[in-house]
């Protein structure tokens, strides 16, 4: 089964969901990274009904197209339970384009480093509210236990230290420049 079998699976556990609920919860999340395109995630449906992990019922309805309402079975709640358990968890992906770029900017002048720290800190600064914002409004937060609704808050204060992180570094970065500035201003100049 491919990943997003098992987070379908997962938010099917919560509760039952049409295709479109799920596509919605996907795009919601910080951590439910698929595109919650249409096709993949009625793929995944598929495959899942297919397995005998879901099962679908048609709620029919007089002034809206008709819901095709998705719920977990007995051996989709154990498939899960074990896909949970038997995952070493994995190190996680630091892609980040923006330390690309960084790597390449020491040719630039200071001027132009800070212009680029700015941008960054703006999107970063964007994020963390974002993020914030997320965790207050608990829109997706399964919450059938205390342990559960803790679980889901740590995962959004994940998020929320990232974006912190983030920000702290932005502002070393710019003391170190700041500091290399005054180096530079008290070197003899090469003739």
């Amino acid at each position: 089964m491919m990943m997003i079998d098992y987070a379908i699976l997962g938010l099917l556990s919560w509760k039952p969901l049409t295709g479109y609920d799920v596509k919605r919860v996907m795009q919601d999340s910080p951590f439910l990274y698929w595109s919650g395109n249409n096709n993949q995630i009625y793929k995944a449906l598929m495959r899942l009904l297919e397995n005998g992990f879901v099962t679908n019922e048609i709620q029919y309805q007089e002034s809206a197209p008709n819901k095709k309402i998705y719920s977990i079975t007995e051996s989709g709640m154990s498939e899960l339970l074990r896909w949970v358990m038997s995952e070493e968890p994995e190190v996680p992906e630091f892609k980040k384009t923006f330390l690309i770029q960084l790597s390449w900017a020491g040719c630039l002048e200071t001027e132009k480093v800070e212009e680029l720290l700015a941008r960054y800190e703006k999107i970063m600064t964007q994020q963390l509210a974002m993020r914030r914002e997320e965790k207050c409004r608990e829109k997706n937060f399964p919450n059938r236990s205390k342990q559960e609704h803790f679980m889901w808050e740590m995962i959004y204060d994940n998020f929320v230290m990232m974006c912190e992180a983030e920000l702290c570094w932005i502002q070393s970065f710019r003391e170190g420049l700041e500091h290399l500035k005054r180096e530079n201003k008290h070197e003899p100049q090469e003739d």
